[in-house]
């Protein structure tokens, strides 16, 4: 890891510890100001857009930083032409930031109470394209936070991911709008 984000992992933990919509402000602000940092770009962004120049698959998490005590995980995932993933949700609260390219996120609500065992009814709501000038995206856990995200475009896209510490004992749930199914997901994505 750089410097500077050996430095952050502090504000991180600290960052963890806040009500979800205060951490959320704060996740989004920090991760501006890390790609902004040209040690980080330099060591962490660019050798995976030229690795991704050989690999022909499905999007990856390229490098991974996780908490000790669980408190965060700092992803950078790269999104090679035309891969995305399942519409799913999260357990923790999460941001992101496009570094090179740009991603397009789908958001969905839940239009049913959750009261039947692996049903879920949605709606897509928004969808949005992020590129490196736009900012963050935040998603809160659970059915708040109901999203896919994907490159449509021809060429690599890398963005970088903070999550907060995990809500419960599986990591999110996946859903599929053709069966009006949901599961629990309790590996990574």
């Amino acid at each position: 890891m750089t410097t500077a984000l050996a430095l952050d992992t502090n504000q991180l933990q600290r960052l963890s510890g806040l009500p979800t919509e205060l951490a959320l402000q704060q996740a989004a602000s920090f991760l501006a100001h890390l790609l902004k940092d040209p040690d980080f770009v330099q060591s962490r962004i660019l050798p995976f857009l030229e690795e991704a120049r050989y690999r022909e698959e499905d999007w990856y998490v390229a490098h991974r930083h996780d908490a000790e005590d669980g408190s965060f995980s700092l992803q950078v995932f790269v999104w090679p032409p035309e891969t995305g993933t399942k519409i799913h949700d999260h357990s923790s609260w999460g941001a992101y930031c496009c570094a090179i390219g740009s991603v397009l996120e789908e958001r969905y609500e839940r239009l049913d109470d959750g009261s039947v065992p692996e049903h879920a009814r949605l709606k897509k709501v928004w969808q949005l394209s992020w590129s490196p000038e736009d900012g963050a995206s935040t998603v809160l856990p659970g059915d708040g936070g109901i999203h896919r995200v994907g490159n449509p475009g021809e060429s690599t896209a890398i963005s970088v991911h903070l999550y907060g510490p995990q809500i419960g004992e599986v990591d999110g749930r996946d859903y599929d709008l053709s069966r009006d199914y949901v599961c629990d997901r309790w590996e990574d994505l």
